[in-house]
C-alpha cells in the first residue's frame, strides 16, 4: 500500500485534504503533521507528527524514517498575515519547500504535491482569462514566495527528476473550518453571517471580482493531478486551475435566493488593494488538456452546499 504524508494538516486545505486522502487511501496510510494539533477529530484518526517545516533536521527525519509514496506540502502564511509578517512569511513559505525538495532529491519521497496561489499574478498581468503562461508580478510576500516556489518546483525536476506537481488555486471555499488569514476570506466567512442571519461587514468592494473555487472541486483537481502519469505532466512550475468568478455582491445576492433578509455592507481595507493586483478570472486549458481537469460546482450550488452543510454543523453542536 502506498503511504502518504499531508505537512500542514491543521489548515483549511489540510484539513479536507485530508479527509479525502483517507477515504481514498484507507487511514492507516496517512500520516498528518503540523505545528498545531488539527482540530478535528477525524482528521486526528490517522498518525500526528509535530513538525516545525522551518526545521530542516525535524523535516529530513520524517521523510527519511516515512519513506512516503506523496507528500502534500501546504505548510504556508497566506497573503493578509504574510504582509503583517513579511520575514516569517518567506522563511516558512520558502525553506519548507525546499527542504521537502532536498528530500525528494535524495530519493526518500516520490512525488511531491505544492500548491501555488493566483497570487503569482499581479498588476502587469492580464486582467481577465489569464492564461497558463502570463507574466508573474506578484505584489505580496506571499505571492513572492509562490513566484519563486513554482521555479525551485521546476528546478528540482529538470535537474534532479524530481516529481513535483502543483497548481495554482483561486480562493478556496469550505465548510469544515475557517480560513487562515487570505484575501479571499470573506467568500467564506460570509456564509457564516448569513446562517446566523448577522449584518455582514465585507472587506472587499461590491465589484472586485476574483477566481474562486468550492474546496471539494480543489481536493478532487489536486488528487486528479497526484494520480496522473508523470509523462502527462508537462507544465512543472504550477497549473492554473479555474471554476468560477464572482465578486462580493454577487455572492450576497446569492444568499439572498435563500436567505431574502441578508444584509452585506461594504468596508474596504488594505486587502482591497491585494485583491485589485490579481486577475479577475483565469484561463485553465493546459490542466483540463494535460490531466482532463474540469470543476463540477458552481456559484449557485456551492450557495446551497455551503448554507446546508452551515446549518447541519450547528445543529450537530446543539446535539
Amino acid at each position: 500500500m502506498s503511504r502518504t504524508l499531508v505537512i500542514g494538516a491543521a489548515g483549511q486545505l489540510g484539513i479536507e485534504l485530508v479527509l479525502a486522502l483517507q477515504a481514498q487511501e484507507g487511514i492507516a496510510n496517512v500520516d498528518i503533521s503540523d505545528i498545531r494539533v488539527p482540530a478535528h477529530n477525524e482528521v486526528m484518526k490517522s498518525r500526528f507528527l509535530h513538525l516545525d517545516a522551518t526545521d530542516e533536521g525535524a523535516v529530513f527525519k520524517i521523510l527519511e524514517e516515512g519513506r512516503y509514496d506523496a507528500v502534500y506540502h501546504l505548510a504556508a502564511m497566506l497573503s493578509a498575515i504574510g504582509e503583517k509578517k513579511p520575514i516569517a512569511a518567506w522563511d516558512l513559505n520558502m525553506q519548507s519547500l525546499l527542504h521537502v525538495l532536498e528530500a525528494a532529491k535524495e530519493g526518500w519521497v516520490k512525488r511531491i504535491f505544492w500548491p501555488s496561489s493566483i497570487a503569482v499574478f499581479g498588476p502587469q498581468t492580464t486582467r481577465k482569462h489569464v492564461p497558463q503562461n502570463a507574466l508573474l508580478d506578484p505584489t505580496t510576500v506571499y505571492g513572492i514566495s509562490k513566484q519563486a516556489g513554482e521555479y525551485w518546483c521546476r528546478y528540482y525536476h529538470e535537474k534532479y527528476g524530481v516529481d513535483v506537481r502543483s497548481v495554482r488555486y483561486p480562493g478556496l471555499i469550505g465548510h469544515r473550518s475557517l480560513p487562515g488569514g487570505g484575501t479571499t476570506d470573506y467568500a467564506v466567512d460570509i456564509y457564516h453571517a448569513a446562517h446566523a442571519r448577522e449584518r455582514y461587514g465585507c472587506f472587499l468592494q461590491a465589484d472586485t471580482a476574483l477566481p474562486m473555487m468550492y474546496m471539494d472541486d480543489a481536493v478532487r483537481g489536486t488528487l486528479e493531478l497526484m494520480a496522473a502519469p508523470a509523462d502527462s505532466i508537462q507544465v512543472r512550475t504550477s497549473y492554473n486551475l479555474s471554476a468560477m468568478s464572482f465578486a462580493p455582491n454577487e455572492i450576497a445576492e446569492s444568499i439572498r435566493q435563500h436567505i431574502p433578509s441578508f444584509e452585506i455592507d461594504y468596508v474596504p481595507d488594505e486587502r482591497q488593494t491585494i485583491a485589485l493586483s490579481w486577475p479577475e478570472s483565469i484561463a485553465d486549458d493546459a490542466a483540463r488538456a494535460d490531466w482532463g481537469w474540469k470543476p463540477r460546482i458552481l456559484l449557485p450550488e456551492m450557495t446551497q452546499l455551503m448554507l446546508d452543510a452551515i446549518a447541519n454543523q450547528s445543529l450537530e453542536v446543539q446535539d
